[in-house]
């Protein structure tokens, strides 16, 4: 059910259709998305250097590369996805900071070996099986040099039987409230319902602990969004 979903959101990311309206999901969905990516930059400037090289993961879009490379003058950027039409989006999304980032289709094992003095994932693990979240987790720790801060953040809430299916309406009634069309919020809860098998925020956390993280620590909750910081 989780790889069905996974395949579907390649197939829709490289939709040109689909990829031309993406900028407004995140916007509608995720509350505080401007200020998620204010504090990641911030958690991973505390560590990386001034001409840091950072690894993104899940970077289609190229939203939080933007802001992260606004905010760091001096840092570049290797930037993976799986959809080639959400890197052509990321490259319109950069503009004037393409020279800085180095964009490639593929997955996690598509990565340059580093070593990254920091690395972000933001959006994008709850599409993967447990299993493959932290085997994921694991190759981007290891392309990370010792002590880099890497910063996660996605869809995570309590997942028992009660309580998932208030926690997904009220997923959609925020991006209802924040503009999104009923319709379309109400076709992403039923899909995030009907296919992904999301993990609790302790498991969430679990996941970057196996991966072999230290230090993991939450800096961000809203509504049924999570973001962890942790440490090579």
């Amino acid at each position: 059910m989780q790889a069905e979903m996974t395949r579907q959101m390649i197939a829709n990311f490289n939709d040109p259709a689909a990829v031309a309206q993406y900028t407004e999901g995140p916007l509608r969905f995720v509350p505080a998305y401007a200020e998620l990516h204010r504090m990641t930059a911030i958690l991973l400037g505390e560590r990386a250097p001034a001409d840091a090289n950072v690894l993104v993961l899940g970077a289609g879009g190229g939203m939080e590369m933007k802001a992260l490379a606004e905010a760091h003058g001096g840092w570049r950027f290797e930037g993976v996805d799986p959809a080639g039409e959400m890197l052509k989006l990321a490259e319109r999304t950069l503009g004037s900071l393409l020279p800085r980032v180095d964009l490639r289709e593929g997955y996690i094992e598509d990565a340059s070996e580093g070593p990254f003095d920091a690395a972000a994932c933001l959006l994008t693990l709850h599409f993967l099986a447990r299993e493959e979240r932290v085997r994921t987790a694991a190759e981007i720790r290891r392309r990370l040099k010792p002590g880099a801060p890497f910063v996660a953040a996605h869809s995570s809430f309590p997942q028992d039987e009660g309580s998932r299916p208030q926690w997904l309406s009220r997923y959609a009634a925020y991006a209802v409230a924040a503009g999104a069309d009923p319709e379309m919020a109400e076709k992403a809860r039923a899909g995030v319902a009907a296919h992904l098998d999301l993990l609790t925020p302790e498991d969430d956390e679990a996941v970057l602990r196996e991966a072999g993280f230290s230090d993991v620590a939450m800096f961000y909750a809203a509504f049924t969004w999570r973001g962890w910081v942790a440490y090579a």
